[in-house]
This record gives structure tokens, sequence and C-alpha cells, in this order.
């Protein structure tokens, strides 16, 4: 009796034990539950930080040109374009803009003359104080608004987009890029870019093998400025291939003041003409001042090669993605015909 005693008690201790036992395999494996859990959280916590970082990093790019450098936030409202060819490519891309100098706006561009957009101000002389109030997350301009960067940077972020007429394809894509990539239009941009580069070689390649040689001026109320490679409308030989009549031309923004005698010399077989006075104001039409006695015994006259040019592209709004589209066009069209 006294040892089936011992023996009940000895296997009474023993449940107790193996039961102390699981009770610390529950605790151990909830405490690492817990831990793991705990772990999970942190870097579920830490993933989040990260990725929330990398959006407001992502939320502003970076823009260099040739006035300086400039940071923006992507998709900015209350856009202000004083350059024309700029608020071409925006349009082109589908942003929405919010200011415009209203004067001399294209005729391709005229719904920006209403009143759905602000009028900032001339071309040379910005209204400051209107800029300012509209709170403007982006400023395009260009050369006649550079002596304005500074003080237009003081109202908000600013960047300079002209042309550069000695590089004018790299510096016109540049460009286009820069605005896309600011408003995350970067395929259509692309897309646009490859349709106008396939269009332009073209051009080029016929263009170049022709034995005819090209003269562009620009006419002003009676006054005529011949433009060479390099210069304002020197595209028309860089780009798109034309040979040059005259490879002496002086480049300048304003070309080189030239006679009709000049003209006549140079004997051009196509003579390219933009009308200045037709988009900002003029007593004459081109047509009336170039078409003389002088002109008329040249080789672009004789075989009908005067070619008048659309100066809503060519004068004003140069090195947007329409306009240069349909200044190839134009151009592809004179030796078409």
């Amino acid at each position: 009796m006294k040892k089936l005693s011992m023996l009940f008690g000895l296997l009474l201790v023993v449940l107790v034990i193996a039961a102390c036992g699981a009770g610390n395999s529950e605790e151990e494996a909830s405490g690492e539950e817990a831990d793991e859990s705990t772990e999970e959280n942190t870097a579920d916590e830490g993933t989040e930080e990260e990725s929330n970082n990398e959006e407001t990093e992502a939320e502003e790019v970076t823009i260099e040109h040739e006035l300086g450098e400039t940071t923006v936030e992507k998709n900015p409202e209350n856009v202000v374009v004083f350059d024309f060819g700029s608020l071409d490519t925006l349009d082109t891309l589908g942003v929405d803009v919010a200011g415009v100098p209203q004067a001399n706006i294209p005729t391709y561009l005229e719904q920006y003359e209403s009143s759905d957009y602000e009028n900032v101000g001339g071309l040379k002389e910005p209204d400051f104080e209107k800029i300012a109030a509209m709170n403007p997350g982006l400023i395009v301009i260009s050369g006649r608004q550079s002596d304005a960067y500074e003080e237009l940077s003081e109202i908000g972020p600013t960047i300079y987009t002209a042309v550069d007429t000695q590089d004018y394809w790299n510096s016109f894509e540049s460009n286009v890029n820069k605005l896309a990539s600011i408003f995350e239009k970067e395929d259509e941009a692309e897309e646009e870019l490859a349709s106008i580069q396939e269009d332009v070689d073209a051009l080029k390649e016929e263009a170049s093998s022709l034995d005819e040689e090209a003269l562009i001026v620009l006419a002003n109320d009676g006054q005529l400025s011949a433009y060479g490679s390099g210069s304002r409308f020197g595209i028309l030989h860089d780009e798109f291939g034309f040979p040059e009549a005259d490879e002496n031309i002086e480049a300048s923004t304003h070309g080189q003041s030239v006679s009709f005698e000049y003209v006549t010399e140079e004997d051009p077989d196509y003579l390219f003409v933009i009308d200045r006075g037709a988009v900002v104001g003029g007593d004459s039409s081109a047509q009336e001042v170039i078409e003389n006695e002088l002109t008329e015994t040249t080789s672009a006259y004789e075989n009908d090669n005067i070619v008048y040019l659309n100066p809503n592209y060519w004068y004003l709004s140069g090195g947007g993605l329409q306009s240069v589209a349909e200044m190839a066009n134009e151009a592809e069209s004179a030796i078409a015909e």
C-alpha cells in the first residue's frame, strides 16, 4: 500500500511537470509570434516611409536651361507662358495653362485670347503684379523676357526655352523634352518628335540633293533682311537641307539688311519670304513689296518659286511641336510643286 502511494505521487509530479512545459512552450510561441508581428509592422512602416519619401522626391524635377537651373514641382498649376513656341508644344501635349501675353498670339492658338486665360502683359513688358497674384507654379520665357528672368524667378519657378539657332533641332528637342518631363508627358512628346523627325529627314534628303539654291528673307514694310545658316530662320538650310544662295550672310537675330539689288545679284532659285507685317501690323503686304521689276528677273520669280511662308509658324512661334511640323510641311511643298 505504501509503494502504491509512492507511485501515485511520482505520477502526479510527472504530470505537473509536463503541464508546465507545455505552458512555457505556448508562451514562448506566443512571444515569438508577437516579436515576428512587431518586426513585420516595423518593416512595413519602414517600407511605407521609404515609399512616401520616394513619392515626395518624384514630385519635383530640376530643369537646366541657358539662364540657370530651376526646380519645379511636377504638374504645376497656374502655368504662365510667354514663349509661343512652348505654348504650341504644351497645347499639343494637352497641358492647361493659366496665363499668356494675349497680344499677337498666333492665329492657330487663338483660343488663348479668350477670357478663360489671364493676360499677363506684353512680350517685352510682363505684368509682374498680375503674375504674382496668380501664384504660378511655372513661368516659361524666351529671349524677349530674358532680362526679366531674375524678377520672374522671385515670383515663381522660371525656365528659359528659346531655341538655339546654332543647333536648332537638338535645342528644339531638348525644350520639348523638358516640358514633357515637368508634366509627365514623355510618351506623347516622344511620339510627336519621332513623327516630325521622320518628315524632316525625308525633306532634308530631298532638298540637299537639289542643284537649286535658296534664300530666305523677312519682309517688313518695304525693308528686307536675309537669313543664312545658324540664324533665326537658318533651319531652312541647317535642318531642312536647302543649299544657300549666299553662304556669307551674317548670322544674327535680326538678319542682315539687304536690298532688292542684292536679291537680283544672288539670283536664288527659291526665294522664301516671311511677312512680319502680316502678324504685327504693317502698311503693305510682302507680296506687294517683293514682286517688283528687280525681283522679276530672278530665277525664283521666273520659275514660280517665290514661296510665302506662314509668319504665325516662322516668326511668332518657331520651336513648337506644331510650328516645326508645319514649317517642314511648307518647305516640302515648295519643292513638291
